[in-house]
């Protein structure tokens, strides 16, 4: 009997914060891994990737299984009865956090957002965005309270990462975690070495 899991389904969605690099490097990973994705991006998450990664949206169709236009609120993962694993929104950005704790969607991102939190399915969102106001914090705090993760791109500096793709992947690499998706990328935190340890104060 095989110990590899089986493929998984899963929704990703690039938005309009810095960062699409995430999303980008998150559809790689899972197709490296076998899974079956779904992309969706909006306009100004399209901007983005023209403009942080000089990639047309429609170039992540070749990174992915489906790839489906913002505006197409009657696709497959607009409804609960599609079954899907996860999703992750990365990175996710204020507008697109505000919908999803509202349940006032606008676009096939959010509504695909609201159908996993009303199914009980797991959701990332990845909020790119710095300094935060009271407004950004309460909207973090209801989109939590409706079930979603929220997982805000911070580097784990822990690691000695060299490059920025480094931090790219530690991201990402907790995102499959927080899909609770098996990957085996990168190294886990094992602790502090005893003899490091010895004379630290609190």
């Amino acid at each position: 009997m095989s110990g590899t899991p089986p493929p998984r389904r899963v929704v990703v969605a690039i938005t309009g914060a810095s960062g699409a690099v995430y999303g980008a490097r998150l559809l790689e990973l899972l197709r490296e891994l076998g899974h079956e994705t779904h992309v969706v991006v909006s306009r100004a998450g399209a901007l983005a990737l023209q403009q942080e990664l000089g990639i047309e949206a429609r170039a992540l169709g070749q990174r992915s299984d489906f790839f489906y236009s913002a505006a197409d609120v009657g696709a497959r993962i607009a409804s609960g009865s599609f079954r899907t694993h996860a999703m992750a929104i990365a990175p996710c950005s204020i507008r697109t956090l505000a919908e999803i704790a509202t349940g006032v969607t606008s676009s096939l991102v959010t509504r695909a957002a609201d159908v996993m939190l009303k199914e009980r399915r797991r959701l990332v969102l990845v909020v790119r965005e710095t300094p935060l106001h009271t407004g950004h914090i309460r909207r973090m705090l209801e989109a939590s309270e409706a079930g979603a993760i929220i997982l805000p791109p911070v580097p784990a500096f822990y690691f000695h990462p060299q490059t920025i793709g480094q931090m790219v992947d530690q991201t990402v690499h907790r995102i499959l975690d927080l899909m609770e998706i098996a990957h085996g990328f990168g190294a886990a935190w094992d602790g502090i070495a005893p003899a490091d340890r010895a004379g630290a104060g609190a």
